[in-house]
């Protein structure tokens, strides 16, 4: 392994006398595409939640392009060029499409509030940048025809292209995706899996978590096993697929919401 973009080393998390992530460690390289797996309450979320500085570990450290984040705040670990979507979506209801993305683009702007208070031309200029960038990756994503329109009235599954949308806006290095097929239909997943796609060509590099096993199978490098907190397998989707302890853990159900 050398230089990897993210490296989780000995990650712990326990709240009381419950242990919701032990001792997890995995890396992601330079433009993979990575899944964590496991079922309800195996600590996917938790382990999000320390890298994006949600919540510090208990013990255990995070690297980002080599640089320790371990417990720094949420602000701060955007700033390094780590950004995400969450399970639940958070939109701006209130603003519209193009609003939103730029939103996303507000912290690549070197103005700041008191000065885009006196609409200087630097403002206006940056304005217009960041209109521009938006646009972008809302073509990118496929929406750019509402932009104009009320987020609160997008269908669900543009609702989600939007949210990608606005997590690539801020230009990150590693976006994080917590389940990002949720609510979608077939057309609308396939759809997203593109954008993924599309993306990792262009240089971001994505973690995910993910139900879905086609997805996960289909669009993955590498898969993160997770059950109890724990980690209990690593490896390419084939390896994966292949692993006993997994088969017997996940794939070996017949209950899909364990996978």
């Amino acid at each position: 392994m050398s230089n990897p973009l993210l490296d989780v080393q000995g990650l712990t998390k326990s709240f009381g006398g419950v242990i919701a992530v032990s001792d997890v460690n995995f890396h992601l390289n330079p433009g993979e595409i990575v899944a964590v797996i496991g079922p309800n309450g195996a600590g996917k979320t938790t382990l999000f939640n320390m890298i994006t500085g949600v919540f510090p570990p208990t013990s255990g450290k995070i690297f980002f392009q080599k640089e320790e984040i371990t417990g720094k705040q949420p602000f701060q670990i955007a700033n390094a060029g780590i950004t995400r979507t969450f399970q639940n979506l958070q939109i701006f209801e209130n603003m519209t499409v193009i609003e939103n993305v730029m939103t996303g683009v507000h912290c690549r702007l070197k103005t700041g509030f008191l000065t885009s208070g006196f609409r200087l031309p630097s403002v206006r200029k940056e304005e217009k940048q960041a209109y521009e960038i938006a646009m972008h990756f809302l073509e990118k994503v496929g929406i750019s025809a509402l932009a104009h329109e009320d987020s609160k009235v997008l269908p669900y599954g543009n609702q989600r292209l939007l949210e990608i949308a606005r997590a690539a806006a801020s230009s990150p290095k590693l976006i994080l995706l917590d389940e990002p097929m949720a609510g979608l239909n077939p057309q609308e997943s396939a759809q997203l899996v593109q954008v993924i796609r599309q993306m990792r060509m262009e240089g971001m590099t994505f973690l995910f978590v993910e139900h879905d096993m086609e997805t996960v199978m289909g669009i993955s490098d590498r898969i993160v096993v997770i059950d109890y907190g724990k980690k209990i397998a690593e490896g390419t989707p084939a390896e994966i697929y292949e692993n006993e302890k997994v088969i017997a853990a996940y794939l070996g159900t017949d209950d899909e919401e364990a996978i």
